[in-house]
This record gives structure tokens, sequence and C-alpha cells, in this order.
């Protein structure tokens, strides 16, 4: 068989019972909100604030833009199959589906790298900061994520796209997984499936480890901090970004990276909704929100936002 047959593939989606399909879409739409809500704040209010125009607050909205971008590829598509209980897609809309999905999540891997990095360099080296942080060695970090991650996943994006498929065409999850589609293939996928565990195994683990290295010199510099206050206000702010990232990549590892990993099991769709959902969910309230300088931009946009006869009250 050298051509394709199958036009179109099924998702099963999350559940098959209606009542959790309800409940789901409820869910789901209030967090896809609040990602939304969450990360247009961040780009917006570190654009128009002037003290915001540091290293930091321009790798965390390139990061909010592409936490918008990841999540769009696949929730509205998952709130209308859940909506509609139509959970047909296209053959090419799966494929465009898949492409961007893992190319978006291999730049978000990437730029959680960069950020420890860059929250490395002003912790461990402040004197430093200045110089190493300048415009350009910021804007090179953030189109070599970019690109990066387009030179690993394209070529078995590609190689996936070219295969030929001849039913069955059922996938057990919410989006257009890769190894679900290897599996539906009608011809040997061996060389395709080590391809894509070699350049998993690069992005995961090697981005990992640049991140773990980074917080783990940030810890020991903040124990190093002779203010009792400071050490807890410092272990707060990391303590909340290890907890998302320890989410983040023990989901990944776990879903992508275990032995004889085959897709297609009820608990890859649960790992993939807590690494593709809830950590983009808390991304930017942990990273963003939290932070003082942000909560008092947001707090004086407010309150320009109100007549001055209302700010006066």
């Amino acid at each position: 068989m050298n051509h394709t047959t199958v036009v179109e593939f099924v998702l099963l989606g999350l559940t098959n019972s209606r009542h959790l399909e309800i409940i789901l879409f409820l869910f789901l739409m209030i967090a896809y909100f609040l990602i939304l809500l969450g990360n247009i704040a961040v780009i917006s209010i570190t654009l128009v604030n002037h003290f915001l125009q540091t290293p930091m607050y321009y790798f965390l909205r390139n990061f909010s833009l592409l936490e918008i971008t990841f999540t769009s590829t696949f929730i509205p598509r998952t709130l209308y199959s859940l909506l509609t209980e139509r959970k047909v897609i296209s053959l090419p809309g799966c494929f465009l589906q898949m492409l961007l999905f893992f190319y978006l999540g291999t730049c978000t891997f990437f730029h959680v790298a960069a950020m420890s990095f860059d929250r490395y360099v002003a912790i461990c080296h402040p004197l430093h900061y200045t110089t190493i942080m300048n415009n350009r060695f910021c804007l090179q970090l953030v189109l070599a994520c970019w690109t990066a991650s387009f030179l690993l996943m394209f070529p078995p994006t590609i190689m996936i796209v070219q295969l030929p498929f001849c039913g069955p065409n059922v996938m057990n999850h919410f989006y257009c997984d890769t190894s679900l589609l290897l599996q539906l293939s009608c011809t040997d996928t061996g060389f395709i499936e080590e391809l894509m565990l070699i350049v998993i195994i690069i992005i995961i683990p090697g981005t990992l480890t640049v991140t773990a290295v980074s917080y783990g010199c940030i810890i020991v510099t903040i124990l190093h901090i002779p203010s009792s206050t400071g050490r807890r206000k410092a272990f707060s702010t990391c303590s909340a970004h290890l907890m998302v990232v320890m989410i983040f990549y023990s989901t990944c590892i776990y879903r992508y990276i275990r032995p004889a990993q085959r897709g297609g099991q009820d608990s890859d769709k649960v790992l993939s909704f807590f690494f593709s959902v809830v950590t983009q969910m808390l991304n930017p309230y942990i990273y963003s929100l939290r932070n003082n300088k942000v909560k008092q931009a947001l707090k004086e946009r407010v309150l320009k936002a109100f007549p001055r006869s209302l700010r006066q009250l």
C-alpha cells in the first residue's frame, strides 16, 4: 500500500461519559480563559511599563506568547468536540495540529531552560547581569529556542506526514499524538520511532539538566543570604517555580520516555492533560503575576481605567 486511504481520524477525547464531558467542557473553558487572561495580562503589562523592560520580563513576555499559541493548537478543538460530540478531525488538520503541538511544546522546554539561566545569572552573578543578559544576547537566546525546536521536530514530523494510513483511524486521545499516529500507520515505523526517541531525549533531559543546574546554583546562593527574611522570600519564589517545573517535566518524561512506551492508554490522556493544560494555566500566575513589580503595574493600570472621581472614593 503506497497511498493514503484514511481521510480522517476519530479522537475519542477525554471520556466517553456525556455527563463528564459537560463537566470537562466547563473546566477546560475556564482553564483556557485563565490561560488567555493571565498571559495577555503579562504581555500587555510588560510592554507598556518602562520599569518592566528588563531581560526577565522579556523572556516572560515571549513565554506568555508561546503559551497562548501552544494551548490554542488543541484546546479550542477539544472544546468543540466536548460540546458537539463531533470527534472527527481531517487528515490535514490532524497533521497540522501534531506539527504545531510538538513544535510549540518543544519551544516551551527551551524557554523554561532559558528563563532558568536568566534567573541564575541574575541571582548568582548580579554584578555582571546587565553585561551578560544584554538585549542582543536575549534576542539571540529566544531565536535559538525557536530555531532549535524547528530543527529538532521538523524532520520526524515530516516523515510522519508522509506515512500511509490504511485504517483503523481511531485515537484514544484528545489531540493528534505522534505515538498514536505511528501505531495507526500501515507500514514499518521503527526508524521514525527511534528518531523520535532520540529527539525527545535531547529535548527533555537536555533542557532539564540546564534548568536543574541553574536552580541548584540559585538555591546554594540563597542559602548564603544573611537575612532570614530574604531567604524566605527567595525560597518562596523558587519553590513555586520548581513545583511547576517538576509537574511539567515529570509528566512529560513518564509520557514520552518511559520504557516500552506505547500510546493510547487512559493514563496517557491524564498525563497529557496535566502538562498541556494544568501547568500552562499555572505558569502566568506562578512566574509573573505573583511578582510584586507586576502586581504594582497591574494595580496602576486598573486604577487608571477608572474615572478620577471613583479613584478618590
